[in-house]
């Protein structure tokens, strides 16, 4: 009796790497798309108000495929906090890598609208760090790498400076950031001109501090 001659209908390994890279691929797309939606309804709604519908029906999602992917809305927020995280961390390390050609009063400018100009870029930022359903764990461990990377930014311009007084410097030079973002959004008269004034003192403050 002749042996049957057709082939095995399973993919061998070469056959099935490309498919499993293909599915991953997807799998990081279909990601991408929920958390730029949830990041759109958090901005709108807030934490509390935003519903997983809501993010599917924005991501042009069924429901079944946001749980798949993120099966609670903390678990939602903590990854739109992560990938967002991930890019003020770039700023950061990009302002760090050329923070030495900088003189002080550049640095003390650029420091003040950087976190004005990221949060502009993702105004559901704010709103997911600073709720009280927000992952606290994961909102101060963000909180103390921006330090990490301020004191980087900082460094070198401060020579003399010891390490835990440098690390004083950051936090001081974050919630002056801080205090911009939230001026920033106010509309009363005189927003402009108390900015220019937030930058002067941290001018300021910078000129003496770095060269203690």
């Amino acid at each position: 009796m002749r042996k049957s001659s057709q082939k095995s209908s399973l993919p061998d390994e070469g056959e099935a790497a490309p498919v499993e890279r293909v599915r991953r691929q997807r799998g990081h797309q279909r990601v991408e798309v929920l958390l730029g939606a949830a990041a759109q309804v958090f901005a709108e709604k807030g934490y509390d108000a935003a519903t997983m519908t809501e993010i599917a029906a924005r991501a042009e999602s069924s429901i079944g495929s946001l749980y798949q992917f993120f099966p609670t809305k903390p678990g939602v927020a903590q990854g739109v906090i992560a990938l967002q995280a991930g890019e003020l961390q770039e700023r950061l390390a990009a302002m760090a890598g050329a923070s030495a050609g900088w003189d002080v009063d550049e640095l003390s400018a650029r420091l003040v609208v950087a976190l004005i100009e990221f949060r502009a870029a993702h105004p559901s930022f704010a709103r997911l760090v600073d709720s009280p359903g927000a992952p606290a764990a994961q909102v101060q461990a963000v909180r103390q790498a921006m330090r990490v990377q301020l004191a980087e930014i900082l460094a070198p311009h401060a020579p003399g400076l010891t390490k835990a007084r440098l690390a004083a410097v950051a936090v001081a030079v974050q919630q002056v950031m801080k205090a911009a973002v939230t001026l920033n959004t106010e509309a009363a008269p005189g927003t402009r001109a108390a900015l220019v004034e937030l930058k002067e003192m941290l001018r300021v403050y910078l000129r003496a501090a770095l060269q203690a």
